[in-house]
């Protein structure tokens, strides 16, 4: 157990006691530097980690889809959306709000945070065992039972893994990541090597629970705290205060996922959800790397939560550099995903074509405010991310659902693409209201620029090509995609680039 950190100055020109009640080495740890400089630090920690581990877990969905057949990748999918489910209703914030808490002893915190996450999921466990046999009965697939009994022994293993929470509070990302990284890596190597020996959708079942457990483990070993059972009756109604929006805004979300299946299964069967969730697979990578950021700037703006100026200087300047990957990786989707098909995972994902390309648009357009909903949560403001979810909910009943119906798989990418520019306009409200002249319209041109001249060029080249269209070709077009894109950014970007690289040389 590491001993206590020693004091830090305060950050660049801030007075500690604007960093919340405790001094900010309780945040900052044994890191050295300022708070800018340790969150930009962060970043490219967390960058480096978290995309190479994202990255594996992209790669493990299109190995194993070149192994498993639709089917069997749509039991897959009924299985992750059900069970997924059922787990994203557990996940009410109880580690962002122990991340934003300020309590004088700070072992005792955690455990009383660790306790209501272990009764939470062993809550969850009890569920998942009751209600699978009624969505084996709900989907038709009474085979998804076996496999999601097994899936539900995993559920334990994630309290277990709360000791991340400490290291994510103290900024001590390097440290988080090596522990963290251990679960993907695990089921990588795992689920591979099963699918590979025949066992289909059994390989993502196992790897799964294997990489779960050994990272519990691990966390367990290299905890700085004691994990013990704590209950604390107030601290109770304070996570519940904090937590029950954000537990709104998860059945809003699981119900738009666990819609899209129910009607995807009963209108396009199994195979059908198995397009599905290989659009989804792709689609939310880029999502999933801008958590890179979001994450790594989320302690440090509880740390400045009353100091609107930083926060609105952190939200702009996290969120384009942010869209300098997320938006070219978006449209790189739309233009190329009909080979990605044709050339890497094969022709049998034909049908997805149309919605890995919408889901690759709305990618891109998801990165425009993409991590708002940390700034309210570090105020201690989460209904204002309820609300933006009902919203958003409403629009998918009446518009995606019905067009997924009527026309398919086609008609449910024109649906998400409605859905999403609700949310776009429900983020442009709240963050205007809480950075004053903030323009999202502005905001979301300056990101773009970058990204015209490559589409433009890719676009200009394809006109100009004849004959049949081979993967060399398609190669090149990437290639030259990149450079384009890179150089553009290069020049458009060149001050906030210098700046971040500032920060790094210190």
């Amino acid at each position: 157990m590491d001993p206590d950190p020693s004091p830090q100055e305060p950050v660049a020109g801030v007075a500690a006691e604007t960093l919340g009640r405790q001094p900010v080495s309780d945040r900052l740890g044994d890191l050295s530097g300022d708070l800018r400089q340790t969150a930009a630090r962060g970043t490219v920690i967390n960058a480096g980690f978290l995309t190479g581990l994202q990255t594996l877990n992209l790669v493990k969905g299109l190995v194993v889809a070149a192994f498993l057949t639709t089917t069997d990748y749509g039991v897959w999918g009924l299985l992750a959306v059900s069970i997924g489910t059922l787990g994203f209703l557990k996940q009410v914030g109880v580690g962002d709000k122990y991340v934003q808490q300020d309590e004088p002893d700070q072992e005792l915190a955690f455990q009383k945070a660790f306790t209501l996450e272990l009764v939470l999921d062993l809550m969850l466990v009890v569920v998942v065992v009751a209600t699978l046999p009624a969505f084996a009965l709900l989907y038709g697939e009474s085979e998804i039972v076996a496999p999601g009994l097994l899936m539900a022994l995993a559920i334990p293993a994630v309290a277990l893994q709360a000791p991340l929470w400490i290291l994510y509070r103290r900024m001590r990302f390097a440290r988080q990541r090596v522990l963290q990284s251990v679960d993907p890596i695990v089921s990588f190597v795992v689920t591979i090597a099963l699918a590979a020996a025949g066992a289909g959708y059994w390989s993502l079942i196992i790897g799964l629970v294997a990489g779960t457990w050994v990272a519990a483990i691990v966390a367990v070993a290299f905890s700085p705290y004691k994990l013990a059972l704590r209950y604390d009756r107030g601290t109770l109604r304070e996570y519940a205060s904090f937590s029950w929006p954000l537990f709104g805004a998860q059945v809003g979300g699981i119900a738009i996922s666990l819609l899209t299946v129910i009607v995807g299964q009963a209108e396009l069967g199994v195979a059908g959800v198995g397009l599905l969730t290989i659009a989804t697979t792709i689609g939310v990578y880029a999502e999933k790397v801008d958590g890179i950021i979001t994450e790594t700037l989320y302690p440090a703006i509880c740390a400045v939560r009353d100091r609107t100026e930083l926060l609105a200087e952190s939200f702009v300047k996290s969120n384009r550099l942010a869209m300098m990957w997320g938006v070219p990786f978006g449209l790189a989707l739309a233009l190329f995903a009909p080979d990605l098909v044709d050339f890497v995972i094969g022709d049998r994902w034909q049908p997805a074509v149309g919605l890995i390309q919408a889901y690759g648009l709305i990618a891109a357009a998801n990165q425009v405010g993409f991590n708002w909903n940390a700034y309210f949560m570090a105020r201690g403001e989460t209904r204002p991310v309820l609300v933006v979810t009902a919203a958003v909910f409403v629009v998918f009943v009446v518009v995606a659902l019905p067009l997924l119906v009527s026309e398919g798989l086609d008609g449910l990418a024109i649906g998400m693409c409605v859905v999403t520019a609700t949310l776009l306009a429900g983020r442009a409200y709240y963050l205007r209201r809480l950075f004053h002249g903030f323009s999202i319209v502005t905001h979301t041109a300056r990101a773009l620029a970058p990204s015209v001249p490559a589409v433009a060029v890719v676009l200009a080249a394809r006109a100009l090509e004849n004959g049949e269209r081979t993967g060399t070709t398609a190669v090149a077009e990437l290639v030259l995609y990149l450079a384009v894109t890179i150089t553009a950014t290069a020049l458009l970007e060149r001050a906030l680039l210098r700046e971040a690289v500032g920060y790094l040389r210190r």
